[in-house]
């Protein structure tokens, strides 16, 4: 009968009832699409696009290819054991004395310098006293007679491994190791090693932020579940109160009160507690402090609505049934609310992972963290290559949390649906 129906023929129009049906479904979904097409431009053009060029720069290596085009063409099947042979050195002649006279020779000694510590100098030196290009079958005495680091294996490893068109080099520098003159991946000069440590000391003081968040917001959420609509709605308005300032505001506020002279300090004496000022600021403890206060509400509003949904009779009845009020928290109300402990901590842990101007101001020099480094190298060195390798670090650490954070949240529905 129905699908009789569907294969009728309209009579006004003539045209099928199941075409015409398909036609509406398809006229639904172009309205549909067309409503999102200005947020998936806008998540294009602001977030897929910025973080789509970040990790090309990650791994980009044109500086070199460009200046010294003949000179890695020449490099291409030197095997790295021996010096090149003097078809190498008639090459980098030629493209040194080509990129003096475009003006380019800096743009591969910036990115050359970053691959062996002062070859800044030794292309400028060759640079500046090469005048002609050599006599056939010379270039290499002629060279190495500029600078002797042209007879150095090393000084050669180094344009080869800058050749291009693609890097490795920026993200094993971002995880502090590097590649030897033999091609092999060897760690990084403890001069040069500090990035797992900063690493290490930005997940430590995420990890302290978002359990901080935990310990001081729990209570406040469980408050806002529970209270009367009237306490509870002045209560949320404290809570997002803090969303009213500016983030540098709340910042410079705490460098205010936790200063030598600063309320806390002056009110501590007062109360004859000290007698001389505490370090709260510039060091570990402000640092805590100021993160903890910007990102509490973000844990206290995911924690809110997972303990909203949690119904009193579930309490009550465990009540009625003998057990102790600790004894029905532990074992009823929160293992209800551990959604909301995964996603309020996944969340500020998250967004504790990439600060920047609270460390800055109220961190010393041993409490900056990624981020630090990452606005340094825009900035600052203009390293590119290096400050989007961290950041896909950085990046590639938040998916893998995000990821664990799914499976967990899925693996605890498929046990509760297994138990219901």
């Amino acid at each position: 009968m129905t699908e009789a129906l569907l294969t009728g023929v309209d009579a006004p129009t003539g045209v099928p009832l199941r075409r015409r049906l398909k036609r509406a479904e398809r006229a639904r979904q172009v309205k549909a699409l067309a409503l999102v097409v200005p947020l998936l431009l806008f998540l294009l053009l602001t977030f897929v696009g910025p973080i789509a060029s970040m990790l090309w720069r990650a791994v980009d290596d044109w500086e070199v290819p460009r200046v010294l085009p003949h000179t890695v063409a020449a490099l291409a099947d030197w095997n790295g054991k021996d010096l090149p042979d003097e078809r190498a050195y008639a090459a980098l002649a030629d493209d040194i004395l080509a990129a003096r006279a475009a003006g380019t020779v800096a743009i591969a000694s910036k990115r050359l310098n970053y691959a062996l510590n002062g070859f800044r100098t030794i292309l400028a030196s060759t640079s500046r006293n090469l005048k002609t290009v050599p006599e056939p079958g010379t270039a290499k005495e002629t060279l190495g007679k500029i600078n002797p680091a042209w007879r150095d294996r090393g000084t050669w490893s180094a344009i080869k491994g800058a050749g291009g068109p693609m890097t490795s080099f920026y993200l094993l520098a971002a995880l502090d190791l590097t590649r030897n003159a033999d091609g092999a991946i060897v760690a990084a000069p403890p001069d040069q090693a500090i990035y797992r440590d900063v690493f290490a000391r930005t997940f430590t003081i995420s990890f302290g932020v978002a359990l901080l968040c935990l310990i001081l917001g729990f209570p406040v959420a469980y408050l806002l579940a529970t209270l009367p609509p009237g306490r509870s709605n002045l209560l949320m308005i404290f809570v997002l109160l803090p969303f009213w300032t500016s983030l540098l505001v709340r910042t410079c506020a705490w460098i205010v009160l936790l200063q030598s002279n600063g309320v806390v300090n002056d009110g501590l004496r007062w109360l004859g507690i000290i007698d001389a000022p505490l370090r709260l600021i510039y060091n570990r403890f402000g640092v805590y402090v100021a993160m903890t206060h910007v990102l509490l509400p973000f844990m206290i509003l995911p924690l809110y609505s997972s303990m909203k949904a949690i119904s009193p009779a579930y309490m009550r009845a465990a009540a009625s049934l003998g057990a102790a009020p600790v004894t029905a928290f532990l074992r009823i109300y929160l293992p209800q609310t551990l959604p909301g402990i995964g996603a309020g901590g996944l969340l500020v842990f998250i967004l504790a992972l990439g600060y920047y101007i609270t460390p800055a101001l109220v961190g010393g020099g041993g409490d900056q963290m990624i981020s630090y480094f990452i606005a340094l190298y825009t900035t600052e060195t203009a390293n590119w290559g290096l400050a989007s390798a961290l950041g896909a670090v950085l990046l590639l650490a938040t998916l893998l949390l995000a990821t664990v954070y799914g499976k967990l949240v899925q693996g605890q529905q498929v046990t509760g649906g297994m138990k219901n």
